[in-house]
């Protein structure tokens, strides 16, 4: 990666959409004011698309049939995204979704799709389940562990609670990867804290750039995204010409809002090669360092159509 890069993190209401219009109009303001205000790489959060489920049969009451629910109509959002990208010239990683494995086992996994202005895109599903989503709602993981080479760098996606777990980072790191998205949805400040700490951490242990995009507000309607608590940040490492606490940019906590920030790419290599310390280089050294998960690449940068990633 290089060259400098507006970020736009959000911090995304969940609303009770009336129709399917409703949806577009909203997706699209989001994104005319981001683009309006520079950015060229759109974030936003976990189970963001769950508003989609007040459209259903049951107003989004029924936690289960929201699942599929959703899952069917992600094609059309995906067209959206896919559209808007090519529209406006940028990188937009969509809120996740429950996605229906088309395979025998009709299970869903948790979604985030990353579309390219060229018309090419590709997913990242979520590795490590919450006990929510693996005791109440029955949403698995899903695989492989990716990152994506795009016309802005080669991009990493840690869903959430993913973003805790160190090895996930670090084998997208190793692949070459030096900004990693977290989309998130967290219902009380612990939960958004957890995955706060583990993204400054990443940035940290890793040397890169970490953006964080939560859900915001309050949803009684909702059984799976009733109650949202966060704010989105921009996180790196504690370095020469980075803040001392490793902020960039920090959004106002449960506010409905974009956040920005312009990051400089080429100043992570900087700091890989010579740092006040140098963590990327050193994790090898640790004791028990082990072995890291596969890491397959996708590329979103020709123009060749969609990648389905």
């Amino acid at each position: 990666m290089s060259g400098l890069l507006r970020i736009a993190a959000a911090q995304y209401p969940i609303d009770r959409l009336a129709d399917w219009a409703a949806y577009v109009a909203k997706i699209t303001d989001w994104v005319e004011r981001a683009v309006a205000d520079g950015a060229q790489l759109l974030v936003f959060p976990e189970y963001g698309a769950m508003e989609l489920a007040a459209l259903d049969g049951t107003g989004g009451a029924d936690l289960a049939a929201s699942l599929d629910s959703v899952s069917a109509l992600l094609p059309q959002v995906d067209a959206l995204h896919a559209a808007l990208a090519a529209r406006h010239g940028v990188h937009i990683l969509a809120a996740s979704a429950p996605c229906r494995v088309a395979d025998a086992s009709a299970r869903h996994v948790n979604r985030a799709r990353l579309f390219a202005p060229n018309g090419r895109h590709g997913h990242q599903d979520k590795q490590v389940m919450t006990r929510f989503e693996n005791e109440a709602w029955g949403v698995s993981s899903g695989g492989p562990l990716r990152v994506f080479d795009t016309a802005l760098g080669r991009i990493g996606i840690a869903i959430c609670y993913d973003s805790e777990f160190p090895l996930i980072a670090r084998a997208m790191v190793q692949a070459g990867v030096q900004l990693i998205l977290v989309p998130s949805c967290t219902d009380t400040p612990h939960g958004y804290w957890r995955v706060r700490i583990g993204c400054q951490s990443r940035a940290l242990e890793s040397q890169c750039y970490v953006i964080q995009s939560p859900t915001v507000g309050d949803a009684p309607w909702s059984p799976a995204v009733d109650v949202n608590r966060g704010a989105a940040g921009v996180f790196a490492p504690p370095d020469h010409g980075m803040p001392a606490d490793g902020v960039i940019a920090l959004g106002v906590m449960d506010a409905a809002q974009w956040l920005y920030a312009d990051i400089d790419l080429a100043h992570i290599a900087t700091l890989r090669a010579d740092g006040m310390v140098l963590n990327a280089r050193d994790w090898a050294a640790q004791p028990g360092a082990g072995d890291l998960p596969l890491v397959e690449v996708v590329d979103l940068r020709h123009n060749e159509g969609s990648q389905p990633g």
